[in-house]
């Protein structure tokens, strides 16, 4: 059952509802009917509905009557439908594609009649499937979106002119919902902006910076910008819940056994601090890094704990459901993993002009200084790698992922072959952005090798030559005088 707040805000949804127009191409009125397959294409329908006119979510309302919208009753509870031997949410949720957030509410209207509402999110970056079709409302008639080849145009224009940051995270709120469910203080304080006198002028400020919007009723609508960065508990922005942080400590280099797991409920603006912190307590410290450190050090280089997480942030795609960033330690390393692949081919992180999915997003945690200026924060992860002579960062792709792996200290002679050429490119692409080369003397300084050993830096040179990750500078050079640069200057 809803809480006496999710009551209230139910309620006054089931009567803002109740006053649209008998036809409506983002909301369905139904009686008693609780068909599975007829809701499943309803989820798709809407949902793809309410993208294409601008509405962040659809609803299907069981209780209302179709032509005056009285609310009658209804005897339909999903809660306790079985279809084929699964529950009617989870069969659903396994049928559509992607997997959108949609939930079932149900409650007593103020007649102290039963109502369910179905809350549908808005498609976001494709058209929803439901059973592999998709489907689209005209009118008040679901139809298949194929069946009408100008309406599928007009959605895939409107996917590619709304960003994340824009959408709607939570409606129809009323002032308080707003002021309870964002951090504002924290607002006032990071941006560095007096803090206001008045409920209005707080209002003004988060609207000035589209944390929120004033809708046409009067109500305001929470942007997932504003959500995503000040949220008090995630949690409360049902599709944004899974996009919280989740650290996770293991013992030992595997995933057999876990010491630790935390998942964080604020916005990332709120919570980015004390997430940093945490991270710090759990990393071991090494004796020794290279020959510049010998004492008691963290394991690695705060600046570049904070840009990779920062950077796993700013560019996960919010488009791909069911999955947030994630921070996972072990005894000798830390994988950082970001839903999306990345813009960038992962080689050219170092030098080429950064690109953002959520420019709004990164613009923000640029202003309050969570990340670094643009198109610098890799350089410093390398540099930071080389000054403590760790291995050099790896950058990995999956299907849906980006994920970067710190490597703790090793000695060269602890290296493998791929540590030693990962470690050769990204010396070479440094040096490059700087407008210097690489020789066998800058390699070795980074690698920590005397010049009596200096044939085995030549050794990694050939074989990152080999590799097809740098070439020579000058190859009519000799050996010890050649300069390297990377494959792509």
């Amino acid at each position: 059952m809803p809480t006496e707040q999710s009551l209230t805000q139910l309620q006054s949804l089931l009567r803002e509802l109740c006053r649209l127009p008998a036809e409506t191409e983002w909301v369905e009125f139904k009686n008693n009917n609780g068909d599975p397959e007829m809701i499943g294409e309803y989820i798709s329908a809407l949902s793809n509905s309410a993208a294409l006119i601008g509405k962040q979510t659809g609803y299907v309302v069981w209780g209302v009557k179709d032509d005056d919208h009285q609310v009658i009753g209804t005897t339909f509870k999903p809660s306790e439908i079985l279809h084929k031997q699964q529950e009617l949410e989870s069969w659903l949720l396994q049928k559509s594609n992607p997997k959108i957030f949609f939930q079932f509410h149900e409650f007593l209207s103020t007649e102290n009649l039963p109502v369910v509402i179905l809350e549908i999110q808005a498609a976001t970056n494709t058209p929803v499937q439901f059973d592999g079709t998709e489907f689209i409302r005209i009118g008040s008639y679901k139809k298949k979106l194929r069946d009408f080849p100008e309406r599928e145009r007009a959605l895939w224009r409107v996917f590619d002119k709304t960003p994340f940051e824009k959408q709607a995270a939570a409606e129809n709120c009323l002032d308080e919902d707003v002021l309870h469910n964002l951090d504002y203080p924290q607002y006032f304080e990071l941006t560095n902006q007096p803090f206001p006198e008045g409920r209005e002028a707080i209002l003004k400020a988060l609207e000035a910076d589209k944390l929120i919007v004033k809708s046409a009723n009067g109500l305001w609508s929470i942007t997932n910008l504003g959500a995503i960065l000040f949220a008090k508990k995630l949690k409360n922005f049902q599709h944004l819940g899974r996009k919280a942080v989740r650290l996770i400590l293991y013992k030992g280099n595997s995933r057999v056994i876990t010491v630790r797991e935390l998942e964080g409920s604020k916005g990332y603006a709120v919570g980015f601090e004390n997430l940093i912190e945490y991270i710090k307590t759990l990393l071991p410290e090494n004796e020794e890094i290279g020959k510049a450190f010998r004492k008691q050090v963290p394991m690695f280089p705060d600046l570049s704990i904070r840009e990779l997480v920062a950077n796993a942030l700013i560019h996960q795609d919010f488009s791909i459901t069911g999955t947030g960033p994630m921070i996972e330690i072990f005894d000798s390393r830390m994988e950082i993993t970001n839903p999306g692949v990345p813009l960038v081919a992962t080689e050219r992180f170092l030098d080429a002009p950064p690109q953002s999915r959520n420019e709004a997003l990164a613009s923000f945690m640029r202003r309050i200084n969570i990340c670094e200026e643009r198109g610098t924060g890799i350089d410093k992860v390398i540099t930071e790698s080389e000054l403590y002579q760790l291995p050099a960062p790896s950058f990995e792709l999956s299907d849906q992922h980006t994920r970067v792996v710190l490597f703790g200290y090793r000695s060269f002679t602890e290296m493998d072959k791929e540590d030693r050429i990962r470690a050769c490119y990204q010396h070479c692409c440094l040096r490059y952005v700087n407008r210097e080369h690489m020789n066998n003397t800058s390699l070795r300084d980074r690698l920590g090798i005397d010049l009596k050993n200096s044939a085995m830096v030549s050794r990694v040179i050939r074989d990152t030559l080999t590799a097809n990750l740098i070439k020579a500078y000058d190859s009519e050079a000799g050996t010890r005088a050649m300069r390297y640069i990377p494959h792509w200057a």
